[in-house]
């Protein structure tokens, strides 16, 4: 699994780092790196923290300003009022770690500075600052954090003043096609967030992070997205932050991913109310592989005659599918009523789920079709 990419000094291209696939098909990325500069060692190169005051100030309970509303006129993007709607809620993030000094992006969430990034942003770090839109500079404190979706929550101490939140959007009203806008310190480059467009290029994506863990319901976009990015907001036209910006494949062109708001709504407000996060995700309880790639001898053994659907290797005891009558060397052909094509279909479908949720199945057993209910489990 390659390392995240976490070099590259400011203004200079980011350093290109590899992307492999695994045997399921399944694309491993890199984790963007919201740490542009990190650790000096191994080839990477440290980018300066520039020396800020970060004064003392007070909190206050006064109301957070307004949002202006944002029209945006014919088919394309109003650039400018989606910027100026969304631009004073997006922070630049800048950490302290043993190994040096790095610099990312986040957005804020509530007006008393509880603002919303990457976990791999703040990784490791012992000093975290927040630049806001409006100039001020404030030391902020982890709320919590999830790795395994790649979530952190911060927040910026003693603020004098509130400051202005970003409406969250509904990324499953997302359609492919649909304008998206990325914002966020890119590079490191200085005082002005960077802005790049694009539209939304899937959504319901998976990767592999390179912490192992799976990073599921992302949104990959066109819309360039370069290290210092992460935890900055993917915003639709309306001006909502629908995303957070999260990793790239660097051998590849125009292809991005960020968290869905949807996806990671539950943990961020946990985390911001000081509550653990609800992590559970669903299981059905078995391992696929593509029926197509299974071999002449095996699909012999088994009976196998459908040359699309997702091939079982194990059923988990206990497990949701085991109850439901699965068994090794069934073919999973459709879910909910929906065709299933590859292995692929199956995580997508069980991941639209929650824990505690039913799918109906049909599956093929030695050339018969066979249906049944699972309940789904967590983990």
């Amino acid at each position: 699994m390659p390392i995240p990419t976490l070099g590259g000094s400011p203004g200079s291209p980011p350093p290109v780092v590899r992307t492999e696939r695994n045997r399921g098909g399944g694309v491993k990325a890199a984790l963007i790196g919201g740490l542009v500069g990190a650790i000096v060692a191994g080839g990477l190169t440290s980018a300066a923290l520039w020396n800020r005051g970060t004064g003392s100030v007070s909190a206050s309970s006064v109301a957070a300003p307004s949002q202006p509303n944002v029209t945006i006129a014919g088919e394309s993007l109003d650039i400018q009022s989606l910027l100026d709607k969304v631009g004073p809620s997006v922070v630049s993030i800048h950490t302290g770690t043993r190994n040096g000094d790095a610099a990312g992006s986040g957005v804020v969430i509530s007006a008393d500075g509880v603002v919303l990034t990457n976990a791999h942003v703040i990784e490791d770090a012992e000093v975290i600052e927040v630049d806001f839109a409006d100039g001020r500079t404030a030391e902020a404190r982890v709320l919590g954090k999830v790795v395994d979706n790649d979530v952190a929550v911060v927040k910026a101490e003693g603020l004098d003043a509130p400051v202005i939140p970003a409406e969250l959007g509904v990324s499953g009203d997302l359609r492919v096609g649909d304008s998206v806008v990325a914002i966020g310190n890119a590079l490191n480059l200085g005082d002005e967030p960077s802005v790049t467009t694009g539209i939304v290029s899937a959504t319901g994506r998976s990767i592999q992070a390179p912490s192992g863990s799976s990073l599921d319901d992302l949104i990959q976009t066109d819309a360039a997205i370069n290290p210092g990015n992460s935890g900055g907001p993917l915003i639709n036209a309306a001006g909502q932050v629908v995303g957070i910006n999260t990793a790239i494949l660097a051998d590849a062109q125009n292809i991005g991913f960020a968290l869905s708001i949807d996806s990671i709504r539950g943990i961020v407000e946990d985390l911001a109310a000081g509550r653990q996060a609800e992590n559970a995700k669903p299981v059905l309880g078995v391992e696929t592989v593509n029926v197509t790639g299974i071999s002449p001898q095996v699909a012999q053994r088994y009976g196998v005659t459908s040359t699309t659907g997702a091939f079982i290797q194990k059923v988990s005891p206990g497990s949701g599918a085991e109850a439901a009558g699965l068994q090794e060397g069934d073919v999973v052909v459709a879910i909910d009523g929906k065709r299933i094509r590859s292995s692929a279909d199956v995580g997508q479908a069980v991941r639209a789920k929650q824990p505690g949720d039913t799918m109906e199945l049909t599956w093929e057993r030695q050339g018969q079709e066979q249906t049944g209910t699972a309940m789904l489990g967590s983990r």
